[in-house]
């Protein structure tokens, strides 16, 4: 039997993780520089995604055959969440600046937790408080309330929806991973919920009134880079490589996105966090990495889980 083009990563999960991070670490980065309305941005990175993950999706049909049914429902109903996602995190990154967006963002892992523990029964630690509170007083610093001179346009509301970016991608992992029990095909789930996602995202800008079908050049071309970057080759590289590696190693792997994506805005964007937020980060990313081991030292590490794609 021929291996997929994802197969082939197999040997290599260390590099394709890290590769991975370091890819949606510039998400944020593309966003700001296609300078488009936070919907439209979310519409046209899903648009240009689906040739190339309709391409895999047929591989892995040819490979391994049709998937179970009810699959593809499930995954669509994860690409409404997707989109919430990715609007909600458009936004954050307008008012509070890429770098710490998308740290805030990164706060899905506590969400995963109690959802977890909501829906599934499993037992939250002493040490999963300490990481809430721990990641809740980061979030704080970042959103200005303390001190003075925070960078962002606003960036109280920027974390506001920081959070609840964490929290839609929390419920778009819950059900991509339900659509996904087959490892061996994360492209075929991955195509159905950016298809929907792109679908929600579009009525979301049309109820807003902020979308536009015909973004001017070059931010046609930085869309088509976020798309072929981040979802496609980023998230699939994490996806195909979390599921192969030991649990504290991929905790540690996956923190380098915020970190990375906070320096290079810093560096190609010329953010400028005040020492305050910059705090906020490190507890942020603290209480989320003491959150992560915490947890997967108890359960199995899910098939996908990721910070903000």
């Amino acid at each position: 039997m021929t291996a997929t083009p994802l197969e082939r990563l197999d040997s290599r999960p260390v590099l394709a993780a890290v590769l991975g991070a370091l890819t949606i670490a510039f998400t944020g980065i593309l966003v700001r520089l296609a300078n488009v309305e936070p919907a439209t941005a979310a519409v046209f990175r899903c648009v240009y995604a689906l040739p190339v993950l309709w391409w895999l999706a047929r591989a892995e049909r040819q490979a391994f055959g049709p998937r179970e049914g009810g699959q593809r429902r499930l995954a669509l109903i994860a690409g409404v969440f997707f989109a919430a996602d990715l609007v909600s995190w458009h936004y954050a990154i307008q008012l509070v600046g890429a770098g710490l967006a998308t740290v805030l963002g990164n706060t899905q892992v506590i969400f995963v937790a109690i959802v977890a523990w909501l829906w599934f029964g499993e037992k939250l630690s002493a040490r999963f408080f300490a990481a809430l509170a721990l990641a809740l007083l980061g979030v704080l610093l970042i959103s200005g309330v303390v001190g003075s001179g925070a960078y962002g346009l606003n960036p109280a509301l920027g974390a506001a929806l920081g959070l609840f970016t964490g929290a839609a991608y929390a419920g778009f992992l819950l059900f991509q991973r339900l659509g996904n029990r087959d490892m061996r095909r994360p492209a075929g789930p991955l195509l159905d919920a950016t298809l929907s996602a792109a679908v929600a995202s579009a009525l979301a800008g049309l109820a807003i009134g902020e979308i536009s079908f015909l973004p001017s050049w070059p931010a046609h071309g930085w869309l088509v880079i976020l798309a072929l970057s981040a979802q496609v080759v980023g998230y699939l590289l994490i996806s195909v490589a979390l599921p192969r590696l030991p649990s504290a190693l991929t905790s540690i792997i996956l923190l380098v996105q915020p970190v990375a994506a906070v320096g290079l805005t810093m560096l190609l964007l010329h953010e400028q966090p005040s020492f305050i937020q910059l705090t906020g980060v490190a507890l942020v990313v603290g209480g989320v990495a003491m959150a992560t081991v915490g947890r997967r030292a108890s359960s199995a590490p899910t098939a996908v889980e990721a910070g903000p794609p």
